[in-house]
């Protein structure tokens, strides 16, 4: 039996969630895909997957074994790729992690035309404020907002990201705009538990950065939260360009002092550092990196470097 298609068809059963796509994906029968990842175990000696009739769970060793067949498959597609031998388009199944924010119009618009353009690549895109390991968690990139992201990783920047301060017109019908910086302190202000700042907002100024002060009237470790907050007329927080562009457009939010906004945090894509990138991984990077360039108030960071390799942080929003 061919052990590299073995390697594939175990991937792809555990991508897929079962044997039944796994054969599908692929083009075998269930049996057949259930031969191949039996005659995997018989050659490792050990049990790779864990069966129930409604359930499949990768055992410890398969965990171990699967990253490095993942791994393995994919610089063997890129290499292959590379020298010409291999069908263009990028395929199978691209697992990301980006923050709870991302779940907005924008982002969405990003991913369908990527998949307009790559329909053989899936997308697992998972939602989260905390910083995920790579590697642990068996992710192929992460996207993450941030000053200096993961540790030991490749960061590609994307874009510079500037939070607007933002609320509705009910907001500001009912209690003024402020004028200035420093009438933020009078307002209701809606704080972000995870900032590194406390509670002062980095604002940017001709004369630099100046941290002005505020009294929360909320606090939540959740922007998407802050943001339906926002749109019911709690308060006034500063929030991504991404997420309020739609809302600014339709008259839902007004932008507060406009020539003062968080000094610019960036987006980058975060990928583990391999000899070949995956071209799932590749094209989609691209992607963003070039539709980054049309992104909604703030340009791509023009003097940062295209890749670079960067130290831990557990600062990501």
């Amino acid at each position: 039996m061919d052990t590299l298609q073995s390697m594939k068809i175990f991937r792809s059963v555990v991508d897929g969630g079962s044997f039944v796509a796994a054969a599908r994906a692929l083009d075998v029968s269930t049996a057949m895909a259930s031969k191949h990842v039996a005659h995997l175990e018989k050659r490792l000696g050990t049990r790779l997957l864990n069966r129930s009739s409604r359930h499949l769970s990768l055992t410890d060793a398969g965990r171990v074994y699967f990253e490095q067949v993942r791994d393995a498959l994919d610089n063997l597609d890129a290499a292959e790729l590379a020298v010409g031998h291999a069908a263009a388009a990028p395929r199978g199944v691209l697992k990301i992690t980006a923050p709870v924010w991302f779940a907005n119009a924008h982002f969405a618009r990003l991913l369908s035309a990527y998949r307009a353009r790559f329909p053989e690549v899936v997308l697992d895109v998972n939602l989260s404020d905390r910083v995920v390991d790579l590697v642990e968690e068996g992710f192929d990139l992460a996207l993450r907002v941030t000053t200096s992201p993961g540790s030991a990783l490749i960061a590609r920047p994307l874009q510079a990201m500037r939070f607007r301060f933002v609320a509705s017109p009910a907001y500001v019908a009912a209690h003024g705009a402020p004028r200035s910086r420093a009438d933020l302190v009078t307002h209701a202000m809606i704080g972000y538990a995870y900032s590194p700042f406390g509670d002062t907002w980095p604002i940017e100024t001709d004369a630099g950065i100046e941290h002005v002060p505020y009294v929360p009237a909320m606090r939540t470790n959740n922007t998407t939260l802050s943001h339906a907050l926002v749109l019911a007329g709690a308060g006034v927080a500063p929030l991504p360009p991404w997420l309020v562009e739609d809302d600014l457009a339709a008259g839902r939010l007004v932008e507060l002092l406009p020539g003062h906004r968080i000094a610019a945090a960036t987006l980058y894509a975060v990928y583990t550092s391999r000899r070949y990138l995956a071209p799932k991984v590749r094209t989609f990077v691209d992607h963003l990196a070039a539709e980054c360039i049309a992104c909604p108030g703030d340009a791509p960071p023009a003097t940062a470097p295209a890749t670079r390799t960067v130290r831990r942080s557990r600062t990501a929003a």
